[in-house]
């Protein structure tokens, strides 16, 4: 008779979509997970995400293949599970300003030298391809549609993941305020909550969004952050027949699996007052325009009200690129930090969970190292 092998003990810290993902697939890999979040799950960046899922316009290859790989992720889950009313492929509808579609028409091209499904669609041709859509807001000069792409809404699949790791023995500490990845010499022993409840580990995996580059710069490692603060509007329901996701100039819109509609824009974060002390105001008009700029798009122009709206943090990193892995000259200590969370996160945690498990690095990984910043 041999002796039973302990399963490595890893932590995951960090409860948005990212953090959950990676802690479903240690649990599937056979690790003994614990997944510490500071609130309850979903409720930071994950919880204000329009989780547009798409490889859409100019990225370096392997930033690509990554994304691609996210995709692809998400339609084996589509097939295996009754996710149908919170995770769809209807396709993504993206336009330029009126006269101005050059950078549209590099984006196109670029898409379709890589082998990614885009096609140039006149006005009259949008109505066939993504009903819902006001054809007098489409310029001249057309617009991009990507079958390929489509939507998920986090919240379900948190939940549908989070079963996942109950299942597989798991467990989920929530409410447990910030909580500190404890380094002794140059490896990671344990993780500690603001309680003081300690959790010894093999390994630990940091996912907490835009808090990452602070955190890890407190043990000496810089990570670029581009991180700012977004805004994210939902309505009631509302009777549209729209199912693509729509990019334009002044608003992106996706439907949800309650028919109600979620909006944001580029522009409205930037109207977002940003205080010294950090906190930050978003103005009703602010609100009231993305509204208004929803309604223009949409078939019929329908009266959209609000219903509720989420500010804070994107995270986004300095150089746009996801930063995943093992930070360098600390063993154990795995980071995610990311934009377009959404799209990467089954194939990160996957990947990611591999890596740690394993200690072998994934070479779909290698060019977003933490280490690359360094000098």
């Amino acid at each position: 008779m041999t002796d039973r092998v302990p399963a490595p003990r890893v932590a995951v810290v960090g409860g948005g979509v990212l953090g959950v993902a990676t802690a479903a697939a240690l649990a599937a890999e056979g690790a003994d997970v614990t997944l510490v979040t500071d609130t309850r799950l979903g409720s930071g960046a994950s919880g204000r995400s329009l989780s547009w899922l798409n490889s859409y316009g100019r990225r370096s290859g392997a930033y690509h293949e990554l994304r691609m790989l996210g995709l692809d992720r998400y339609r084996t889950l589509a097939a295996r599970t009754h996710a149908a009313g919170w995770l769809r492929f209807d396709g993504g509808l993206t336009w330029a300003p009126a006269g101005s579609p050059e950078r549209h028409r590099v984006d196109f091209e670029h898409m379709r030298q890589n082998g990614y499904d885009a096609q140039w669609l006149t006005r009259e041709e949008v109505a066939d391809m993504t009903p819902g859509v006001d054809p007098a807001a489409i310029p001249d000069e057309g617009a991009i549609f990507n079958p390929s792409e489509g939507w998920v809404e986090l919240p379900p699949l948190i939940d549908h993941l989070v079963q996942q790791l109950h299942a597989r023995g798991g467990t989920v500490v929530e409410h447990a305020g910030p909580s500190t990845i404890v380094v002794e010499g140059d490896r990671v022993t344990a993780v500690t909550t603001a309680s003081g409840d300690i959790h010894e580990v093999d390994a630990a995996v940091l996912a907490t969004g835009p808090a990452v580059p602070a955190t890890v710069a407190s043990l000496g490692i810089a990570i670029p952050d581009a991180t700012p603060i977004s805004l994210l509007v939902r309505t009631p329901p509302v009777d549209v027949a729209l199912r693509a996701v729509l990019n334009t100039p002044r608003v992106a819109v996706r439907p949800t699996p309650d028919g109600s509609l979620v909006l944001d824009s580029g522009w409205s974060e930037r109207e977002i007052v940003v205080h010294e002390d950090g906190g930050f105001q978003v103005e009703d008009s602010t609100v009231q325009g993305l509204l208004r700029e929803a309604s223009a798009v949409l078939e019929g122009n329908p009266t959209l009200e609000l219903a509720s709206y989420g500010a804070g943090p994107k995270p986004i990193p300095g150089d746009g690129e996801p930063v995943v892995g093992q930070l360098p000259g600390i063993g154990g200590y795995h980071v995610l930090f990311t934009h377009s969370g959404a799209t990467l996160a089954l194939i990160l945690g996957e990947l990611l969970a591999r890596e740690v498990l394993t200690d072998t690095p994934s070479p779909l990984l290698q060019s977003f190292r933490p280490a690359r910043f360094a000098a």
